[in-house]
């Protein structure tokens, strides 16, 4: 059985200011078909511009409002929304409050570090 709590992982931050948790995944490990991140974005910060060329990804907002740009598409987000991001679609989220944005990030087949394509 594979268990982690938040406070057992050492967190990476991403050049753009996420603080990332991997829970599960093939970096992570614990499972080879999907992938579990929590992810903060603080106040201020922006992901990277990307897509996935295979990876399905979903997020699912645990707290705060950030703003989703999803292909043409423009969306706000706020705690307890979903999301899925089709394979191969630009996407960026973006925090333009406060306080922390805080979400789950979910990763079919698992996230590995090549897989996604960075615009910026």
């Amino acid at each position: 059985m594979h268990i982690k709590n938040t406070s057992s992982i050492t967190p990476c931050s991403s050049p753009t200011g996420e603080v990332i948790h991997e829970f599960m995944g093939q970096v992570a490990g614990g499972s080879h078909q999907h992938s579990l991140a929590q992810i903060t974005l603080p106040p201020g910060k922006a992901s990277a511009k990307h897509y996935h060329p295979v990876a399905e990804e979903s997020y699912y907002i645990l707290s705060g409002h950030g703003t989703l740009m999803l292909g043409d598409e423009i969306m706000t987000l706020a705690s307890g929304d979903v999301v899925a991001i089709p394979a191969n679609t630009i996407h960026e989220i973006r925090n333009n409050t406060t306080e922390d944005l805080i979400f789950l990030a979910v990763c079919v087949p698992a996230w590995t570090p090549d897989c996604s394509v960075y615009l910026d």
